[in-house]
Order: C-alpha cells, then structure tokens, then sequence
C-alpha cells in the first residue's frame, strides 16, 4: 500500500506500507500485485537467515521466473537492502548457473576459498534426444560435481542420476556426487577429494584454506563421511579443541602444633 494512505486494519491481513507501491505493482495483472522480482527481493530483505533468502533467489533463477539483470535492477532501486553484497555476488557472473543454495554453498565454502578452477554450472548435455545438466562441470579435466539436496532422492531420480553418471563415464567424465551433509559439515573434505582428482588430471593451483586444511596433504587421509562429528565443522576442517583449564595442585599446609605438645611428638603419632 502507498506510504501517503491509511488502510483500517482487519483481522487476517497483514498491510505493509511503501513508498515505492506504485513504482512496484505490476502493469497488467490484476487484482493489483507486485512484480515477481520486487516480490523476490522483498522475500530476499525478510529472511530469517542467508540459507533462506539464497533460497528464494535460486528458486526464482531455477524456474526462470526471472533472470539476474531483472533481479539486479529491482535490487538496485532500493536504497536500503540486507544483505546487499552477498546478493551482488549471487546475481553477478561467477553466480550464474547458481539454482540452489547447496550450489552456492559448495562454490562459496568448497571451490573459491581452495582455489578451485572454476566450474561450468548446469552444464548443458544431450542423451538420447533429451537435454540433461550437470551441476558443476570441470570439463577440461574431464570431471563433474554433482549436488544431491538435503531430502533423499526418490528411487526414479536416483536411477536418473545414475544412467546420467554412466553416459558421462562413457564419454570420459569422472562423476563426484556430495550431498548437502558433506558440504555444509566438511567443506574441507570434500574439496581435498576433488583436488585430488583434479591434479591427477593436471591442476596444481588447489590450496589450504587454513593451516588444519587437508587440501594438498598426500593421499590417505580421512574421506567425506569418515569424520567424528567432533571433527565437522563448515568452516575449518576441524573443530578446535577446547582449552584445558589449568589446574594448580595445592600442598597441604601442616597442621599446627597443639600447645604444649612439640612437632617431634605429633610425626611420631601420625606414623603409628
């Protein structure tokens, strides 16, 4: 509703008040409603949480609803935006091909802080007169990264995967399949398994991110999944360890001497 007017409040609505409503609503559809990619960055402003409003611009972006430049210039237009320079980074060139926040978890917590090459997003790929994507796509390494999302994928998606990875083997790609426990949890994990296999093919710039970091370490170490959940963490490749107290041992003092009875006499006693 326009910032100038006053509506009577009822039970069941809830009214919001902007001084961009008319700049906002939709030329054409009615009842009056905002356009998709106002209502995007309004959704985007209101979440709770990062994962949350991620979640809303992929979505929009996965459907093709929308696209970056429209979402870009509605986002432009507000003077006042949350979280203004993630959604810059997510709408600018290395976010294209971003459908998901498991996909934005893995380029922001896996590829980019371990030096990763850069991957082709949903790659586009033709099997049996159909188009198929894969979701990251080193194809000059011959290597794809597949992302499964946090629900468990019923049994005809999973055999879908499954004949997709197979022709990707037939023409020489490697499939490297993580879900989003592995991503979220070991970070880490997952990007020294696929730097592994990206310097048996060639590439040598993968890089620690922190001292703890298995990237770069020689072959042998724990794989995804074989942490203790001790161990896990988004951000380093293990949880620091807490801090033992230090304890300081106190000697007992000697009791005192009873009046009249010296301390020769008091030892002998404690002996017997």
């Amino acid at each position: 509703v326009p910032s100038d007017r006053r509506v009577r409040r009822r039970a069941g609505l809830a009214i919001h008040l902007s001084s961009r409503a008319i700049s906002a609503v939709h030329p054409a559809r009615t009842p009056a409603r905002t356009r998709l990619e106002e209502t995007v960055i309004d959704l985007w402003e209101t979440a709770r949480d990062l994962d949350s409003a991620v979640g809303w611009v992929t979505t929009a972006l996965g459907r093709r609803l929308t696209t970056q430049d429209k979402l870009r210039e509605a986002a432009d237009t507000r003077s006042r935006l949350r979280r203004r320079k993630q959604l810059a980074e997510l709408l600018g060139p290395d976010g294209t091909g971003i459908h998901s926040v498991l996909e934005y978890r893995y380029v922001h917590n896996v590829e980019r802080p371990h030096g990763l090459v850069g991957a082709h997003r949903q790659a586009k790929a033709r099997r049996d007169g159909r188009n198929e994507y894969r979701d990251q796509l080193y194809a000059e390494y011959g290597i794809a990264v597949e992302l499964d999302g946090r629900a468990a994928h019923p049994g005809d998606a999973r055999w879908r995967d499954i004949h997709r990875d197979n022709a990707a083997a037939a023409v020489g790609i490697t499939t490297l399949r993580y879900g989003w426990l592995e991503v979220t949890t070991t970070p880490c994990q997952v990007a020294a398994e696929i730097a592994e296999v990206l310097r048996a093919r060639g590439y040598s710039a993968a890089r620690p991110c922190s001292a703890d970091c298995p990237v770069g370490r020689p072959a042998g170490t724990q794989a995804v999944g074989a942490l203790r959940p001790s161990q896990q963490s988004a951000a380093t490749c293990s949880v620091p360890a807490r801090s033992k107290r230090r304890t300081t041992r106190r000697t007992p003092r000697p009791a005192p001497a009873r009046a009249g009875r010296p301390e020769t006499q008091l030892a002998a006693e404690r002996r017997r």
